[in-house]
């Protein structure tokens, strides 16, 4: 059995711990917030250049762009975003798992990762790195979207991918987050909808208005995974350090208890030994 100072010390520790896990748990919540309002914010403006960039396709559908031909080749690209940190649950690993699940030949495919801990994991395995981004802000700015969006454009356009997918966790709750994969490019506009059609005048044209819009609807789309993975990010580690809070408790209470079983039996070991010795006196 251990000592009883061994014990207190062992109280002591897991105490601190969990005064570490509970301030984490609070930053984590105050600043999923914030993120969530973000998220949900780029979710109304995603939708709306959504719409605009359906029509303006549909007017133009017997014209090829660069960013909608699918030009049906073998290399594959991937932009993952996973967290710089741990410490967030079974967050980047899920991201990492469903992504090289989707995989289908390693050999050609190559990726783009936001986030260190997607880029360690996929380095490790031997994976063909084209690009990172770490150290991103808790509330991306637009501008970082704008980056990776030009990069991609250029090499696809360069034909290094042949087409490419994005993944992120989409965030539902501050306890359940989807690890998701889309494709990126080509761009694949949807059918037109049966039933009254509405026509729209393009100045100067449906085609140069096409030609500036793929690459703002190709950065909305990664602006707004990136808001979704952070408010994701700051939901699962508020989930997961509110559970090691709970478990340090736990853990406390069973050492308090093997602290008084301990001094129990000390004093029970202290008052045989007087009695026994008042016994031999006699």
């Amino acid at each position: 059995m251990q000592s009883m100072r061994d014990i207190k010390r062992r109280i002591r520790s897991v105490q601190n711990t969990q005064k570490i896990t509970r301030a984490m748990k609070m930053v984590a919540a105050a600043k999923l917030r914030r993120a969530q309002e973000r998220a949900e914010g780029a979710r109304t403006f995603f939708e709306a250049t959504r719409s605009i960039f359906k029509n303006v396709a549909n007017a133009v559908l017997d014209e090829t762009h660069p960013l909608l031909v699918d030009r049906g080749g073998k290399k594959v690209g991937y932009l993952v975003i996973t967290a710089d940190r741990g410490l967030a649950g079974g967050y980047n690993v899920k991201m990492n798992n469903e992504v090289e699940q989707h995989i289908e030949d390693k050999s050609k495919t190559s990726l783009i990762t936001v986030g260190r801990k997607g880029r360690d994991y996929f380095k490790r395995r031997g994976y063909n790195i084209v690009s990172e981004y770490l150290g991103i802000e808790d509330y991306p700015d637009f501008r970082i979207a704008k980056k990776i969006s030009a990069e991609l454009i250029q090499l696809y356009e360069a034909e290094v991918f042949d087409r490419v997918y994005l993944g992120y966790m989409r965030f539902q709750s501050a306890m359940t987050q989807i690890p998701t994969i889309i494709p990126l490019l080509p761009v694949v506009p949807e059918k037109k909808e049966e039933g009254r059609r509405i026509d729209y005048i393009y100045e100067p044209s449906a085609v140069e208005v096409l030609d500036w819009i793929l690459p703002r609807y190709v950065e909305n789309i990664i602006y707004s995974a990136l808001l979704e993975a952070k408010a994701s990010e700051f939901g699962a580690r508020m989930t997961a350090m509110d559970n090691a809070t709970e478990n340090a408790q736990e853990m406390i209470d069973n050492l308090i208890l093997s602290y008084n079983r301990a001094r129990q039996a000390a004093i029970t070991t202290e008052i045989s030994e007087i009695v026994g010795g008042a016994e031999a006196l006699k």
